[in-house]
This record gives structure tokens, C-alpha cells and sequence, in this order.
């Protein structure tokens, strides 16, 4: 199934998820290399040219080193000096970690959320929870269906004014979204993350921050809680260490 947006659909979609505005050739080729690193276009152990890189996006090779030198921070490639730069396995030990960091943090936003609400940023939120709605029985529209679930927790941010830390939290989450992108196309999957985000934005729209927070966590903790079941079904996509 494809998705047919309206003007409005997609304005705020394209507000939510698209490049950065005015963004440096070294940003944009970072931001669209970290979405086919996660969306796993390009795979763990993938070996990344530099050159090829440059003549793929037809850039010159300083903002290819530029961007691997971010996707490096983010724990998403390994560079090995003067030999080869590659996509980094799934850092079990650094998603847990982050993990934790994100549950705190997403949390105390809908509590805050359903306690100060911003009618805009709910009404965005509901917007993309309807897209993903019309795609639930669409697994061949996967990454699409990923992007509306960061647009839909970006919004709730956006409506406690913390867009900044989600920029920052985003950075962090690299293996963590790999995992739930594993996840995605399996059955039942999608409804799963339908129930857990209309759950969080009905208590929020009733003003229940207890209510909002406990679903919350429940929404973030599902992947994690399967992460040695994926390890099982992809070994080569993880790295040998156990916690």
C-alpha cells in the first residue's frame, strides 16, 4: 500500500523528517548516510568508500570525512586509520545504556506534556499517528512507517519546547533503532507500536501524566526486551560481547 499524503500531510512530514534547512553538504550527506545505516540499507561490517561515496553524492571528499567523523560519535562506523572505514556492528552494552537515558528523558516530556499541554504539537502528533495508521498492514512501507515514528516523537518534544535534546537524543539511538527496525516487519509488530503510541497521546489529551508516563515506558521497552531473541536470528549484526 502507498501512502497518499495531502499538501498539509506533507508539509509536516517534510517539517519533521527531512533534511535540515540550509544544511552543509557534510550534514546532509551525514544525515542521509545515518538513515541507510539504520534503516539497514547498508549493513553491519559494510565497508564504506570514500571515493565512491564523494561521486555519489557529488561532494568533494572533506565533507565524506566529516560526516564519517559524526557517524563515528555516534558509535555507527568504525574508521581504521589509513586502512578502511566500516558500519559498525550493534552495541549491545551502548543501546542499553541509551536505552536508559531515553526512558527517563521521554517520559518526564509526556508527564510534562499532559500536565501543560500544546494543543499544535498533540494535533501534529495525531496527524502522524493516523499516517501510520493507513500503513499498519503495510509491511513494504517499513521506513516509511520509521519515519513517522520519529515524527511522532519528535512532536511531543516540540510541544514541551525540548527540540534540542531530541536532536541529541536521536544521535544516541543509532543502535537502538537498527533493533527496531530488525523488528518492524515482523507480525504484528506495527500494531504493536500503533497501540503504544495512541495509548501515550490519549492520557495525554485527558491529562493523566501517570497514565502518559506508565505507557511510555511500556511503548520504549518492547524491542529491548527482545534484543537476545534478534541476536539470535542476526549474530552477524551484533557484537560478541553479552551483558
Amino acid at each position: 500500500m502507498k501512502l497518499t499524503l495531502s499538501p498539509t500531510e506533507q508539509g509536516i512530514f517534510a517539517s519533521a523528517t527531512g533534511t535540515t534547512l540550509g544544511a552543509s553538504a557534510a550534514q546532509r550527506v551525514y544525515e542521509n548516510l545515518r538513515q541507510r545505516i539504520v534503516n539497514l540499507e547498508l549493513k553491519p561490517d559494510v565497508t564504506l568508500s570514500r571515493t565512491e561515496l564523494a561521486d555519489h553524492y557529488s561532494v568533494s571528499q572533506t565533507p565524506i570525512r566529516e560526516a564519517m567523523q559524526k557517524l563515528e560519535q555516534d558509535g555507527l562506523v568504525r574508521i581504521f586509520p589509513q586502512s578502511r572505514t566500516v558500519v559498525a556492528r550493534i552495541d549491545v552494552k551502548q543501546l542499553h545504556e541509551t536505552q536508559f537515558l531515553r526512558v527517563a528523558i521521554e517520559t518526564e516530556v509526556v508527564r510534562q506534556l499532559a500536565e501543560h499541554p500544546d494543543p499544535a504539537a498533540l494535533h501534529r502528533a495525531r496527524i502522524f499517528l493516523n499516517m501510520q495508521e493507513a500503513l499498519r498492514d503495510s509491511p513494504d512501507q517499513a521506513d516509511m512507517f520509521s519515519d513517522l515514528d520519529k515524527a511522532f516523537h519528535r512532536a511531543l518534544f516540540e510541544g514541551v519546547g525540548m527540540i534540542g535534546l531530541h536532536i541529541y537524543l536521536g544521535g544516541r539511538l543509532g543502535h537502538l533503532a537498527r533493533c527496531q527496525r530488525l523488528e518492524l516487519p515482523k507480525a504484528g509488530k506495527m500494531n504493536g507500536v500503533l497501540d503504544g503510541h495512541r495509548a501515550v497521546l490519549d492520557a495525554i489529551e485527558t491529562g493523566d501524566p501517570d497514565v502518559a508516563a506508565r505507557e511510555m515506558r511500556k511503548h520504549l521497552t518492547g524491542t529491548i526486551l527482545r534484543i537476545s531473541v534478534l541476536q539470535k536470528e542476526f549474530p552477524d549484526y551484533f557484537t560478541s560481547e553479552q551483558l
